[in-house]
């Protein structure tokens, strides 16, 4: 996944899609990580490619995966992602 535009979500990869942006962050801590998705999600608001729709679609996918102190500081993310 090198931007947003490029995450397919749903689908039977989900989780080789989780690897792979995992192994983009090896060795970043939990901030940096969440500095990048902004940053990416930012970028792809300003300039029209990425909805609402595909920001839920993210959070949906990835949410699971982490533990409910993570998952609601990507879920405060998401929700300042979409008043943009």
């Amino acid at each position: 996944m090198e931007d947003f535009a490029s995450y397919t979500g749903g689908g039977t990869d989900w989780e080789k899609e989780a690897q792979k942006v995992a192994a983009q962050f090896h060795g970043k801590g939990e901030g940096d990580l969440l500095k990048e998705i902004f940053a990416r999600a930012a970028e792809g608001k300003r300039n029209g490619t990425l909805s609402n729709e595909q920001i839920d679609a993210f959070y949906a996918q990835f949410a699971p995966m982490l533990d409910s102190g993570k998952r609601k500081r990507l879920k405060k993310l998401v929700d300042e992602l979409k008043q943009m």
